[in-house]
């Protein structure tokens, strides 16, 4: 085989891919007899077999082994829930629209699209450059754009330092806000690559699908854009389900749908997918991981906020024991997980000098988490987010609670009282209650729900200027209250807990489902070495989505009883087989096209089954067989399946069987 990889970059020739994926039924567009909808997949036999192949390992790496608490919950979400969450406030996009043709493009991507052709344009140019030294044509080395033969745009070469400026804005594009992007939109020119047409600047576009619940419609709904909000609406449920022991986790995979501006990219930017989420629930004042120990020596390629803010890209290579020890990565549970989602990754088949761990800078951060890394997996559509790793902190259940008036919080009984000082405020109930009317219960549990450090400042305002101000939001009295010393005792208590009383943090790994499984298939995509139009997909026997072919070396009618016994075996032991017995395909043709589907093995009944009862076995990467009695090759074929013994061991027990006229038949 020739894998297309050379110095961590993917040569995969992507037409020839995407062709091999729709003839083998991986997936399609949705509703394509209609003309299909943009960002709308339907997955065929083979791309549903792989996807849950995925999730059942997923569900044993994570959910098994570290006993997890699986939950389903809704998809329809009422309004009120994301509101609460700050979804609807602030899950959004920016958005810029064509100027004449009106279509929609995403302000970030967009940017990035256009340097980044301009820095693939001015490599070129220099390249070209280099080339006139010895008498070829030169370059245009003014900057200026110049016409090819047959109108395609000359390579254009850049000047040094804005090649750099270009190279340091790529670094941290996730850091700009919709202000910055207008701004580097206007600065840099920045058109619809498709038409040439100046865009609009950004406008925030809201990600969710809207709905209303019931016939009246009056109760306003979405569709989820997350799984994590169904798990913290059963959070007290889980928490006595455990027997109110922590830490612990819940995990759930499902659909999620989130409104794509311009959905393009095939399965990396779609409009509806699936999500495996964990939220593991840990105590703020003890984020260890009792496991930690055994991811703590694993090496990541890391990237941290403060390498992008520099223009760097080049992760820097460190123990997770190091990066945690450091402050790097802010806690051993954050740690752990990021060493599990790398182990989970490499099992599939994720090449790992493929994969980076970078961490969001302060502008792309999510409106809940204190700290996020993402595993980004390199295709050819550049690096992609396949899994985000995030520090919720304890924002989504402190919402809640204060939404609902219903405790999401953990009661720890303690071994010796514990004595600290804390901040409080007390009303002055004579003043406070006729003073501020209906806005006296909010602005007190306001008041009595801030951080210290927040009630300190309160507290110094008042002894200042005489008087705070407090503002209310989400409540059915909104609007700024004006609070006097004489309304308030703000101060420090001694106070004396038996029972201790928190809300725990979260940390949440989301994994994109569809994402990782589009790049697996780039990175388990090669061309035989003697035939470059036979391409093969090289998955491993544990997430392919079949694991053995069996067919007849012809269509004769001995070979059918034979044929049949063997796929019955196979799957009686829990092996999915196909049958491949068209005859209308030479055995090489039938070989080949199952390459493509990444079966692993071949079992094949021949005119020397009928003799003796013996099959040849084969494997689809190195191409040899060995043959043996269909019980032990059954046998044989579970166990490299469950990954019990490997082909090279299998090489040095059996003798190989000279196949090279049906090899070369394809």
């Amino acid at each position: 085989l020739v894998p297309l990889m050379s110095e961590s970059k993917l040569n995969v020739d992507r037409a020839a891919l995407e062709q091999l994926l729709q003839k083998r039924f991986f997936f399609t567009p949705s509703f394509g007899i209609y003309e299909g909808v943009k960002g709308l997949y339907d997955y065929g036999p083979t791309g549903t077999a792989l996807q849950q192949n995925l999730i059942n390992l997923w569900r044993q790496h994570f959910v098994i082994e570290e006993d997890m608490l699986e939950v389903d919950c809704a998809i329809i979400t009422p309004s009120k829930v994301l509101e609460t969450s700050g979804h609807v406030a602030k899950f959004a996009d920016w958005m810029c629209r064509d100027t004449v043709s009106h279509d929609f493009r995403r302000a970030d991507h967009l940017v990035e699209e256009v340097l980044e052709a301009r820095l693939e344009s001015d490599a070129l140019a220099r390249k070209m450059a280099d080339v006139s030294l010895a008498g070829g044509a030169a370059a245009d080395a003014g900057g200026k754009k110049g016409k090819k033969k047959g109108g395609a745009p000359a390579p254009t070469k850049l000047d040094d330092a804005v090649a750099e400026e270009y190279r340091n804005i790529l670094a941290q594009i996730d850091n700009f806000d919709g202000d910055g992007l207008g701004e580097l939109i206007t600065k840099y020119d920045i058109r619809n690559p498709e038409t040439g047409n100046a865009v609009t600047p950004p406008a925030a576009f809201n990600l969710m699908f809207e709905s209303s619940i019931g016939p009246t419609g009056t109760l306003k709904g979405f569709l989820r854009p997350e799984t994590a909000q169904g798990q913290f609406m059963n959070f007290s449920r889980l928490l006595e389900f455990n027997n109110q022991k922590m830490p612990f986790a819940s995990a759930m995979v499902g659909r999620s749908f989130r409104n794509e501006i311009s959905p393009r990219s095939g399965l990396l930017r779609v409009r509806e997918f699936t999500m495996a989420e964990i939220e593991h629930y840990v105590d703020p004042l003890n984020k260890d991981h009792q496991r930690f120990e055994e991811v703590a020596g694993i090496k990541l390629p890391l990237l941290p906020g403060t390498v992008q803010l520099e223009g760097k890209t080049t992760p820097i290579q460190m123990t997770i024991g190091d990066a945690v020890e450091k402050g790097v990565v802010d806690n051993k549970t954050l740690g752990y997980f990021l060493g599990r989602i790398y182990l989970y990754l490499t099992a599939i088949g994720i090449k790992s000098e493929m994969l980076r761990f970078r961490q969001h800078l302060n502008n792309e951060m999510a409106h809940y988490a204190c700290d996020c890394w993402d595993a980004e997996i390199k295709t050819t559509y550049g690096w992609i987010e396949c899994v985000g790793c995030a520090d919720r902190s304890a924002y989504d259940l402190r919402v809640h609670a204060a939404a609902t008036k219903k405790k999401l919080c953990v009661r720890e009984n303690l071994s010796e009282p514990r004595v600290f000082e804390k901040l409080e405020c007390e009303p002055n109930s004579k003043v406070f209650g006729p003073r501020l009317k209906r806005a006296a219960k909010p602005v007190l549990e306001h008041l009595q729900t801030l951080p210290e450090e927040t009630l300190e400042a309160v507290s110094a305002a008042l002894a200042k200027d005489g008087k705070a101000t407090v503002t209310l939001s989400g409540t059915a009295v909104d609007g700024d209250y004006e609070i006097t010393p004489d309304m308030v005792t703000i101060e420090r208590r001694t106070i004396t807990e038996h029972v201790r009383e928190y809300t725990p943090n979260v940390i949440e790994p989301s994994f994109g489902i569809g994402r990782i499984l589009y790049a697996l298939i780039e990175h388990s995509y090669s061309v035989r070495a003697d035939d470059e139009q036979r391409a093969v997909l090289s998955f491993n026997a544990a997430v392919a989505p079949f694991k053995c072919l069996v067919l007849p070396l012809s269509g004769h009618a001995s070979f059918e009883k034979p044929l049949r016994d063997a796929a019955r075996r196979l799957r009686a032991v829990g092996v999915p087989a196909r049958v491949d017995d068209a005859a209308s395909a030479s055995i090489g043709r039938r070989y080949a096209r199952n390459d493509e589907l990444g079966t692993p093995f071949a079992i094949t009944v021949d005119f020397q089954t009928a003799q003796d009862g013996t099959v040849t076995l084969r494997e689809r990467d190195t191409t040899k067989q060995i043959r043996g009695t269909l019980d032990e090759i059954v046998q044989l074929v579970k166990n490299l399946v469950n990954g019990e013994i490997t082909w090279e061991v299998v090489l040095t027990k059996y003798e190989l069987v000279n196949t090279a006229a049906s090899e070369n038949d394809a």
